[in-house]
């Protein structure tokens, strides 16, 4: 049935069309308010919160491989983190980072386009002043890199995308290089400024000098495999490397293990008496054993292969035949008792 406004109702409609604003108590006697989310169609949620959370697991993977690996070479304590993850137009994230700075454009084979792997200048200085021979101490300096500060910057930058690659392996094989380094944040245009971008900001403490480090991907470059950054995919490709992995392992170390192998050529009872009395040149004659019967081989305790007897210059040896499908008493038991049930 249709809701017949009150005079009221009408009276306050109309005050509202003649004065142009809305007062709360007059927009609630008119009607409920609803709830109404703003969205900017110049930047577009183009991730799922899946993917965001999905990249996050990623890179804490990738936070702990560079911690291990810039602590080794710098020879310092080094602890790096993911602070945050957060899509975003290229053009803020461009704004948001110092001028001077260390960007190095990353291409993402076999990925198209590129990424920005940028370095606080606080965090560069602290790294080329341990590889010179420094403390690492903080320093305030503000200007560009040299050309043997930046071939500096270049080995530890290479190393980082080996950590990098290590991280994404789940996903994707992904075969980073690095391009080139800037240091001026508007030399590095790898994408039009409005283009959404993930940023992934990484907390990063070198000795007692901290700084952050980011690395920018935009959406374009990751839109090819953009449905497998799901948790679910992830932990099924991770959990399938822990299986190649864990059977690679158990299967270098069964092929150290040592196990009897044993020629049976045949039986015979015998006396304790006359096994006593046995000397060099005795003949044993077998029970029920013919000449051309194959022998039988035995690994462990356990019947495997048939196998012919002959020589091998002046030594005896045998020739490994068909082999034997020899089913332990316990599993035939089992095998019956299933069958009986």
């Amino acid at each position: 049935m249709t809701e017949i406004l009150s005079q009221d109702e009408i009276d306050a409609l109309l005050n509202t069309i003649s004065s142009g604003e809305v007062s709360e108590d007059e927009y609630s006697s008119v009607g409920e308010q609803k709830k109404v989310k703003i969205y900017d169609f110049k930047r577009p949620d183009k991730f799922s919160k899946d993917q965001i959370r999905t990249l996050q697991m990623m890179h804490e993977t990738f936070a702990r491989l560079a911690t291990t690996g810039l602590s080794a070479q710098l020879r310092a304590l080094v602890v790096v983190h993911v602070a945050s993850v957060d899509q975003l137009t290229y053009e803020e994230f461009i704004r948001s980072i110092p001028n001077p700075t260390t960007l190095a454009v990353i291409n993402m084979d076999p990925l198209r386009g590129s990424a920005i792997l940028e370095i606080d200048p606080s965090i560069s200085f602290t790294i080329i002043d341990r590889l010179f021979g420094g403390k690492g101490e903080s320093s305030k300096v503000n200007r560009e890199l040299s050309d043997i500060e930046l071939s500096v910057m270049e080995g530890i930058i290479v190393r980082i995308l080996g950590n990098l690659r290590e991280s994404w392996s789940t996903v994707i094989d992904l075969r980073p290089r690095l391009g080139n380094i800037e240091t001026n944040p508007q030399f590095a245009q790898v994408v039009p400024p409005n283009d959404m971008v993930v940023l992934i900001t990484l907390e990063t403490k070198v000795g007692e000098v901290e700084g952050m480090t980011n690395l920018c991907i935009p959406y374009i470059t990751i839109e090819p495999i953009i449905n497998k950054l799901s948790a679910q995919y992830w932990y099924s490709s991770i959990r399938k490397g822990e299986v190649d992995e864990n059977r690679a392992v158990i299967q270098e170390r069964l092929d150290q293990v040592k196990i009897p192998l044993i020629s049976e050529v045949g039986s015979v009872d015998i006396s304790l008496n006359d096994l006593m009395n046995l000397h060099v040149g005795d003949v044993i004659k077998l029970e029920n054993t013919p000449i051309k019967t194959d022998l039988m081989v035995k690994v462990g305790d356990r019947s495997k292969f048939k196998a012919t007897p002959g020589r091998v210059g002046n030594r005896l040896a045998i020739q490994i035949g068909d082999s034997i499908e020899d089913i332990p008493d316990e599993l035939l038991g089992s095998t019956r008792s299933e069958q009986e049930y």
